[in-house]
């Protein structure tokens, strides 16, 4: 097993360009043709999860946390972050941080908050735009379920829970091969008309290579005729925080108990209890307080996040409860995605969850 095979599924899975401009995600050090020993999951690199990749022989360190976040311009120990990029390279371990392309995944980090919650129809409370291109080509009548099929099974026509969708209409293309031309259809010099399909297909952006060399090499033309086209749709299925409803109402004051045990808090600090009970739940694993306006559209009951500020709280308005569980506490389960997305995918290879608690706050 090599580093790129890993890093590849990471990156197909939870793509690179879903991560925010000023984050860190993929491979932070380390060679993609290294043989992998084992792989260590944490939230966080530490000097002591370092030692436990070491005496764990795991010479991986996939964590959710880039331990890099912002230019390292010394390496001479001061700080823990140069110490353990030290550290790595002395020892070979290689660093892969899988950061907010996690969190902005329908499937990524706050689905998993969400599933030990409970919650049924879950969304993604703030969806993402500019992620789909419009690709349009024209095709022979003859070639179009060749082709077709080739842009499908590329991963083009997916639109949520829809796949195989397109849009076709009927035309005539015409064309006069030149030069050097060696056309699929017609004479140099003489000007042709063909019955032409124009079809029509939505594209995730990071798809966009794969998608026009399988249509390319399905194609008959010598040059194809194709528009890739940007929009700002919205991409239901990409974004941040979820929303989605408990089976069935819960008293607030037991629903904050609840939070407390599932999260292991040390304290939950909650905005005013305005109602009763809970029953539409928003969140969003890490610092989210930039989604509140999007809880409160939701019409959510409570927002469950971390990192509020003092004068945060009082946004809340009396429009629904605020519980700040903590930082690494609304993260903690990311560990546990991960090895389960690696197992099923590599069931032959070793992967270990940290026993250490990265924590970074304590409470009394």
């Amino acid at each position: 097993m090599q580093l790129h095979h890993i890093s590849r599924f990471l990156e197909a899975t939870y793509p690179l360009t879903l991560q925010e401009s000023y984050d860190n995600a993929g491979l932070i050090y380390g060679r993609p043709e290294t043989e992998i020993t084992g792989v260590l999951i944490s939230l966080d690199v530490t000097e002591a999860v370092v030692a436990e990749a070491l005496a764990t022989n795991c010479n991986l360190i996939i964590a959710h946390h880039p331990v890099i976040f912002k230019g390292i311009k010394k390496l001479n120990g001061q700080t823990f972050v140069e110490r353990v990029v030290e550290r790595c390279i002395q020892t070979g371990i290689a660093l892969y941080a899988i950061h907010t392309n996690l969190d902005n995944h329908s499937s990524g980090v706050n689905a998993k908050i969400a599933s030990k919650l409970g919650l049924q129809n879950c969304r993604v409370l703030r969806p993402m735009n500019s992620l789909l291109d419009k690709l349009e080509v024209y095709v022979p009548e003859t070639h179009f379920l060749k082709v077709d099929q080739a842009i499908l099974n590329a991963g083009a026509g997916q639109i949520g829970n829809y796949k195989d969708c397109h849009f076709r209409t009927t035309g005539t293309g015409t064309f006069t091969p030149t030069g050097k031309a060696q056309p699929h259809t017609g004479q140099l010099d003489v000007r042709e008309e063909v019955q032409e399909l124009k079809l029509e297909y939505v594209v995730e952006s990071h798809l966009r290579s794969a998608v026009i060399t399988a249509m390319c090499a399905a194609h008959p033309y010598e040059e194809v005729a194709y528009h890739l086209i940007p929009t700002h749709n919205v991409h239901q299925e990409r974004g941040a925080g979820m929303v989605g409803t408990l089976a069935q109402p819960v008293d607030t004051p037991i629903f904050l108990e609840q939070i407390k045990a599932i999260f292991g808090c040390g304290c939950v600090k909650h905005t005013e209890i305005i109602q009763p009970q809970i029953q539409t739940v928003a969140l969003c694993g890490g610092a989210g307080s930039f989604l509140l306006p999007d809880a409160i559209r939701a019409k959510a009951d409570i927002y469950i996040s971390s990192d509020f500020k003092y004068h945060e709280f009082f946004d809340a308005d009396g429009h629904l409860v605020i519980a700040d569980i903590g930082h690494y506490e609304s993260e903690q389960f990311t560990s546990e995605l991960l090895a389960e997305q690696l197992t099923e995918k590599f069931p032959n290879f070793a992967v270990r969850l940290t026993k250490l608690n990265t924590n970074p706050v304590n409470y009394l």
